[in-house]
């Protein structure tokens, strides 16, 4: 058993999931097209928006795909544009998609 098997073992107890029903090369898959395509923070926040839609009743599958497609389509240079504006700065308790970016 690798760490990776550990941590969800131990993350499924602590939330009362079965491990076996979490696909997680799915959302590897998902927060790596979101990181690379788009935005590295929106990797974290994509994976977790999919577990509420899938917490809602979405397909897990359907959800992934429609989101990584959104990722793999989402503009390049928008994407670098926000992130040299610093949309990447803002983490942690308190910060806000609202907060002011440099140059607005």
């Amino acid at each position: 058993m690798n760490v990776m098997d550990r941590w969800l073992a131990a993350a499924c107890a602590e939330l009362r999931l079965d491990p076996a029903e979490v696909d997680v090369r799915q959302v590897l898959d998902l927060a790596r097209d979101v990181a690379h395509n788009v935005l590295r923070p929106g990797a974290p926040v994509t994976a977790y928006l999919l577990g509420v839609a899938v917490g809602r009743g979405a397909d897990p599958a359907v959800a992934a795909a429609g989101l990584a497609a959104l990722a793999d389509k989402w503009p390049t240079d928008q994407a670098e544009a926000e992130s040299g504006a610093g949309r990447e700065t803002g983490s942690g308790a308190g910060a806000t998609s609202d907060a002011p970016t440099p140059g607005r």
